[in-house]
């Protein structure tokens, strides 16, 4: 079991605080999932900045999906 304070979604990358877009990725994202229950899978290790780095669901949904513009 793998545990983290943050756990960074895979298979897409927002704009960095400070960015042009970040403000929008930020609020975007927070509109889709705060206060839901997501499904965390394929954990893997925990990345420089501590957090977890895994696929992440909501609905059964990848979260990379929501976020076409910024898929890598």
């Amino acid at each position: 079991e793998k545990k983290g304070d943050f756990v960074r979604p895979t298979g897409y990358d927002t704009p960095e605080k400070g960015e042009t877009g970040y403000e929008q990725a930020k609020q975007k994202l927070k509109d889709l999932i705060l206060g839901k229950t997501l499904d965390i899978k394929n954990t893997k290790i925990m990345d420089q900045w501590g957090r977890l780095v895994a696929d992440v669901y909501y609905n059964g949904k990848n979260l990379a999906d929501y976020f076409p513009e910024y898929n890598i």
